[in-house]
Formats: structure tokens, sequence, C-alpha cells
């Protein structure tokens, strides 16, 4: 191919925004690889432990805007950064060598540290564009270091959209965050921590009309979404009614303290809401107010509120089913189950994308039967298509607690066509399971499975059959097991590296 087509496709090849079409033409032949690798400028990498940093600059060496996610997304893994964190330190430091260009970078779930924030403000010099989605590590110290040496940032905040400091500790000073609501007009999501107090709440909201989302409360009527709310008392709900006929999105899960009458109260008043996230404080009767009430739901997440009493049951699910069929995503707490309750549900809401149903009894079978729990997932699997993933898009499947037998497993396996993520806890599922269909392994992003029946021999098995897998097993204690010995944790993910260390007692 001669240089000027080469610079023709180049130039082509920048209206190819979609990495899935980029994708599919660095495949027809050598030419478009190499023009491909050369003119890529944005790469996104879905787990950071599948590619190594010096693996992507020599694949693609002039990216100026990284996407990376570290952990997988189950908030309950307690990863020791240093083993299966994301250390976003590792990256910083390698593309400080190479990607001197680099303008903009999005990190999720990764550890990143002061000091990769000071490197990251010291080395890159058109640097315009830093995201950090529920990443740890960091102080404002480091974020003291971007804001005084990133110098093509823009020259001023009147441009902000959207600020967000609800993970920061420590008070913020109050007069700053009033001039910064007023000079910036075009602000329109503020999500507060909790040291900001309600009494200069009402300043905020005085002096910035234009918000539309603020992450701990309101008293204007344009307001869409509601969440933040930490620790209020029911005594104060009252004073949100006004705005609640207009909200489309309502978070209640970080508030313990409103109790389920309330939470009644306050539903009645939300026609309009598409997304909720409640505690299991709610009860089945509070459910179905929600189901009477929010026609339009699309999104609901039960959490556990761990409450002596109350709680949610299959017929919570079994009324929301049958009256908000809209319904795509669900994540639902209960006390207890029956495999009717999901079979029913697949039936009527079949466009569901995300599904995860816990029973806070990890072994609680179908206490109408006592049969595991393996036709009601079946019946999800079967039923609802477009099942995909546990995380990045909101296409979500999760087994939970699915039962004392392998078929669960099985029919997921099976019948999830397009399952990129995966987990099961809690389950009794062996080593005849895991390394049945392993095949399918191979098309998902990670299995991960904590507190199972698999042994050590199952998992060098497993790594022994399929060499483009790594498999990584988490003890809680380093001492050697022989293979008769059932592992903690187990994760199973595609990678073009194999893993460095030894962070595990055994890794294949």
């Amino acid at each position: 191919m001669s240089d000027f087509l080469e610079e023709v496709l180049e130039l082509v090849f920048h209206f190819l925004t979609s990495q899935k079409d980029r994708n599919v033409v660095f495949i027809v032949c050598k030419s478009l690889f190499g023009v491909e690798r050369r003119s890529r400028q944005r790469v996104s990498i879905g787990n950071c432990y599948s590619i190594t940093p010096q693996t992507l600059i020599n694949r693609f060496p002039g990216v100026k805007a990284l996407t990376s996610k570290g952990k997988p997304y189950f908030t309950d893994v307690s990863f020791d950064p240093n083993v299966l964190g994301g250390l976003a330190y590792p990256w910083i430091d390698a593309m400080a060598k190479s990607y001197r260009g680099l303008e903009e970078i999005q990190l999720k779930r990764m550890f990143v540290s002061d000091a990769s924030l000071e490197l990251l403000s010291r080395l890159f010099p058109n640097f315009k564009s830093i995201v950090l989605i529920k990443c740890e590590g960091f102080t404002t110290d480091g974020l003291d270091e971007i804001a005084a040496n990133c110098r093509s940032f823009p020259h001023t905040c009147t441009s902000l959209v959207s600020l967000n400091f609800a993970c920061l500790k420590g008070e913020v000073d109050r007069g700053s965050l009033e001039i910064l609501v007023v000079r910036c007009p075009n602000l329109r999501n503020l999500k507060l921590n909790r040291y900001v107090p309600l009494a200069r709440l009402q300043r905020i909201l005085t002096l910035g009309p234009h918000l539309v989302d603020l992450g701990i409360g309101s008293y204007i009527d344009t307001f869409k979404t509601l969440s933040g709310i930490l620790e209020v008392v029911d005594r104060s709900l009252p004073a949100l009614h006004p705005i609640c006929s207009d909200l489309t999105f309502l978070n209640l899960s970080d508030a313990p303290g409103i109790y389920g009458s309330e939470l009644k109260t306050m539903i009645l008043r939300c026609n309009k809401l598409q997304r909720l996230w409640i505690l299991d404080k709610i009860g089945d009767d509070g459910l179905e107010i929600v189901a009477t009430i929010c026609k339009e739901l699309q999104e609901l997440r039960v959490f556990p509120s761990f409450a002596y009493d109350g709680g949610v049951t299959e017929l919570g699910l079994l009324v929301v089913s049958r009256r908000c069929t809209k319904l795509y995503s669900l994540i639902y707490h209960c006390q207890q189950m029956t495999n009717n309750a999901p079979s029913v549900m697949s039936k009527r809401c079949p466009n569901l994308v995300r599904f995860r149903l816990f029973t806070l009894d990890p072994r609680k079978a179908d206490h109408v039967t006592l049969d595991p729990l393996d036709e009601g997932f079946k019946a999800i699997i079967k039923s609802c298509k477009g099942l995909r993933r546990l995380a990045l898009s909101g296409l979500i499947l999760s087994v939970a607690f699915a039962g004392d037998s392998d078929k669960g497993m099985l029919h997921v396996l099976n019948g999830g066509k397009k399952l990129n993520k995966l987990k099961i806890r809690d389950s009794q599922f062996g080593d005849t399971t895991i390394l049945t269909n392993i095949g399918k392994y191979e098309a998902m992003r990670y299995v991960w499975m904590p507190s199972f029946d698999v042994t050590l021999g199952g998992c060098k098995n497993l790594a022994k059959n399929m060499p483009k897998l790594n498999v990584q097993i988490m003890n809680e204690n380093q001492e050697k097991l022989d293979d008769s010995q059932k592992v903690a944790e187990l994760y199973i993910y595609q990678s073009l590296d194999r893993p460095t260390g030894g962070a595990y007692p055994w890794e294949g």
C-alpha cells in the first residue's frame, strides 16, 4: 500500500469513532491493521488485568484517551490493592514514557494514589480531562496537584456541568462552594458529601436555580433526580414532597432512618418514577404501592437494611412484575423466594437485561416446595434473551445463592448466549460444573465464584484445558493447599498476558 493511500486511510479512520467498527476494520488485512494501529487515539480496557501497559503501548502507539476498569464490579469484595485492586500507578508510569500526548483518562474501580495523580499532572503537558469512578486511594492532596499543574484544563470553571464530591471525607469550604455555584451557570448536577449541613443547603438552592440533579435533597420543582440522602429522619421527608411529582429517579438506599410508612407516603407522590433504589423496609405492601403508582418504572433496586423485622419476599416481586411491564433492570434482596416468582416474572418482563436476586439466607431454597431455585433461574435465562452482563452497560446477570445442585450453573452457561460477566456465590457447585462447557469462559470477560465447592485440583484442570484463561484462586490464609482441598474464591478471566507476581497460593 502506497504512503499516499495510507495517509488517506488514516484520515478516513478518524471518522470511525466506534471501537467496535474499528475492531472490525483492522482484521480485514495487514495494511488496514497497520493503519488502524497507528491512527487509534482512544482505547477502552474492560479489565486492566487482561493486558499489560507495555502490550497496549506496543499495539497502539498514538493513544490520547484511555478508559480502564480495575477490580470486578462486586462491592463486597475486599481485594488487597497490591493483589487485585486495580493499581493505576503502573499504567500512568508506563504511559508517561510513551504517551506524552495523553489528554484524557477515565478510571473505574481502580486504586489511584496521590502519587499517581501527581505523576499524571506533571508529565502530560496536554492533559485536559480526568474521570475517576468508584476509585479509591486518593485525597484532596492529589486533586490539588491536578488543579495546580494541569494547565490545559479550562481556564475558568464557568463551563462546569457536573460536580460530585460525595466520596470526599471532611468539610469543604462553604463559601467557596457557594461561589462555585454562582459562577457556573451551566452546572446541572451537584453531589455533596455528608458534611454539608441542611441549613447551608437552602442557601445553595437559592443561588443555583439552574440545578437539575442535587445529591442530597431539593426544594425546586425542576429536579428530576433525588439521591444521596443519608442521615435523614422521617419528620424531614415532608419537605421533599413538593418535588416528588416530577422525579424520574429516587435513591433512598442510603437512608436507614426512613421507615416504611414514610416511604409509602413519599412513593404515592412519585408517579413519574422510572428508576427506584430503596431499602427493603418498604415491604411487600410498599412494593404494591410502587407497582400501582409507578407504571413507567424501568429499574428497581431493593437493598437489605438488615432490620429485625420487615423485608420483602416473592409477593413483592410478583406484584411488581404484574404491573411494571417496562422493567428491564432488577436487583432484589429478599427474605424468601420461590421458583414460581422468577418464572412468572420472566413471562411478564421478557425485556429484562439485569437480574440479581439475593435471599438473605444463602442456603434457603424455595420455601414452598423446598426445592433449589434452579427452575426459577432457568426460566429467566430461557425467556429473557437480552441478559448479558453485570456492571458496565447495565445488561446484567448475577446468580447468587442458586441452590444445592449443579443444574442452575449449567442453565446459565448453556442459556445465556450473550453472557459477558458472571458471579456465582454461596452455592454448592463443584468441579464437575466448572469443567462442563468450559469453552464458554473464553467468550466472557470474567467469572467470579466465592464460597463454593471447587477444589484446587479442579482449578488446575480448568487451567490446563484452557491455556488462554487466567485461573486465579484466593484464600484468606496463604498456606499451601493439596488438590483435594476447596478454594475460597475463584476468579477466571481471559488475558493477552499471563499474570505476574505471586499474589495467590497458586495461579494457572
